[in-house]
C-alpha cells in the first residue's frame, strides 16, 4: 500500500501475542545446546545457574529489566516466574512497568507494525501525524499512551503529599489494576498480589514522569502540596532486601540503571553494617548467583561498563556462578525461562513476599486500605 494510504485502524489491527512459556518445553532445546558453542552454550550455562538460583531456598532472585522487553512480547513469560515464586524482586527501567505492563494492564495492547524496520511501508512523519508511536517493529497508540499518564496522575493525586519510593507507587497501580481491572494481565497487578517489590530507579523517565509533571503542576498553581519520587527511599528499600536475605541472585535482562541499581545493594549493605559496627567489606556477601543476557558490548562502556567478573572487583558479584549471555533477548529468554519452569524447581520454593518488609504509610490512596487478595504461595 502507498504511503499515507493507510489509516490508523488499519495500522493497529494485529497486536503483540505473549509467550507462553508454559506450552513450550524448551529442556530439550537447552540440553542440546549444552554441546555447542557461542551463545548456545552460554544460554545452556545460564540457565543451569537460574535452575540453581531457585533450588537455593535461602537465596533471593532479583529480575532486571531493560530495553523493550514487555512491547515485545514478554509479559507473560514474566507474569509466569512471578506467580510461580521464581522472582521475589524486580528492578526495571519505568518504560517496562509503567509505559508498556501497566499501560496494558489498563487495557491496551501493543501492534505489530507491517514491512520490517529497514523498509518501513510508512515513514515516522506519517505515524506522528496520526498520533503513532514506534518501537522497532511495534506501534502504540499515542492517545492510549495519554490515557495511561492520566491514570498514572490519578494515582498519584490520591496519596497524601509527600515523598514515596518508585516501589510505593508501583504497588498502587498494582492494586489500582487489581480493583479496576481484575482480569487483564499484567506483571504489576501480579507482582502486588504476589507481595513481589517493584523498583524503578529512573521513575520519571516514563509515563509516570509525565503523571507526576501534571500532578506537582497542578497542585504548585493551587497553591497546594504535593507528593515527589524518593530515589533514595527506593535504594534504601532494595538494600533492605539484601539484608533480610541469607543470599541473593540475579537475573538480568539487558543493562542499564536497573543492572547498576541491582549490584550496588551489595556495597550498600555492606556500608550500613560497617556503619553499625558490624561486617567489614566481603562480609555481607556478594550476589552468590548472577545472570545477565544482553547484546551490548562492554569495550565502549555500552555494556553499563563492566561484564559480571569486572563486577567482582567492586564487590558486588561473586565469579563462581556466573554467566554472561551475548544475544537478542525476545528470542533467548524464552528459551531460558520455559527451561526454569518445566524444570520444576520453582515447585519447593516459596516466595519471600519481600513487599510485606515495608509498612503502608498514612499516605496511601484510600483503594489501597480495602485490604489485597493474596495469591497462594
Amino acid at each position: 500500500m502507498p504511503n499515507g494510504k493507510w489509516t490508523k485502524k488499519e495500522l493497529l489491527s494485529r497486536p503483540v501475542r505473549h509467550v507462553d512459556i508454559t506450552r513450550i518445553d524448551a529442556r530439550p532445546v537447552i540440553e542440546s545446546y549444552r554441546d555447542m558453542a557461542y551463545s548456545a552454550r552460554t544460554l545452556a550455562q545460564a540457565a543451569d545457574i537460574y535452575s540453581m538460583m531457585l533450588k537455593d531456598r535461602e537465596c533471593a532472585v532479583i529480575v532486571t529489566l531493560a530495553g523493550s522487553l514487555i512491547s515485545a512480547g514478554l509479559k507473560k513469560a514474566l507474569i509466569t516466574l512471578v506467580e510461580h515464586n521464581m522472582v521475589d524482586a524486580i528492578v526495571s527501567t519505568g518504560a517496562n512497568i509503567v509505559d508498556q505492563d501497566f499501560f496494558e494492564g489498563l487495557g491496551f495492547r501493543h501492534y505489530i507494525a507491517p514491512g520490517s524496520p529497514e523498509a518501513p511501508p510508512v515513514d515516522d512523519v506519517t505515524l506522528r501525524n496520526l498520533m503513532i508511536d514506534r518501537i522497532y517493529d511495534t506501534y502504540i497508540d499515542e492517545d492510549d499512551l495519554r490515557a495511561c499518564d492520566d491514570t498514572t496522575k490519578d494515582i498519584f493525586d490520591a496519596f497524601a503529599p509527600g515523598a514515596y519510593s518508585s516501589r510505593e507507587f508501583v504497588e498502587a497501580m498494582g492494586a489500582y489494576l487489581a480493583k479496576n481491572h481484575a482480569r487483564n494481565e499484567s506483571i504489576v497487578k501480579s507482582c502486588y498480589l504476589k507481595r513481589v517489590p517493584i523498583f524503578c530507579p529512573a521513575f520519571s523517565d516514563c509515563s509516570a514522569g509525565f503523571g507526576i509533571v501534571l500532578h506537582q503542576t497542578e497542585r504548585l498553581e493551587r497553591g497546594e502540596p504535593m507528593v515527589a519520587f524518593d530515589s533514595g527511599k527506593d535504594f534504601r528499600e532494595l538494600t533492605d532486601i539484601k539484608l533480610a536475605s541469607k543470599d541473593t541472585g540475579l537475573l538480568m535482562l539487558g543493562g542499564g540503571v536497573p543492572k547498576n541499581f541491582a549490584q550496588d545493594i551489595v556495597v550498600a549493605a555492606e556500608l550500613l553494617s560497617e556503619r553499625k559496627g558490624g561486617k567489614a567489606r566481603g562480609d555481607v556477601g556478594m550476589h552468590k548467583y548472577a545472570v545477565q543476557m544482553t547484546v551490548a558490548d562492554s569495550r565502549d562502556g555500552a555494556l553499563s561498563g563492566s561484564t559480571l567478573r569486572e563486577a567482582c572487583s567492586w564487590g558486588k558479584v561473586d565469579v563462581v556462578h556466573e554467566q554472561m549471555v551475548f544475544g537478542e533477548l525476545s528470542a533467548l529468554f524464552p528459551l531460558l525461562a520455559s527451561d526454569a519452569y518445566h524444570r520444576g524447581e520453582w515447585r519447593k520454593r516459596k516466595g519471600f513476599k519481600f513487599a510485606d518488609l515495608f509498612e503502608r504509610g498514612d499516605g496511601v490512596p484510600d483503594f489501597m486500605r480495602a485490604g489485597r487478595k493474596r495469591a497462594v504461595r
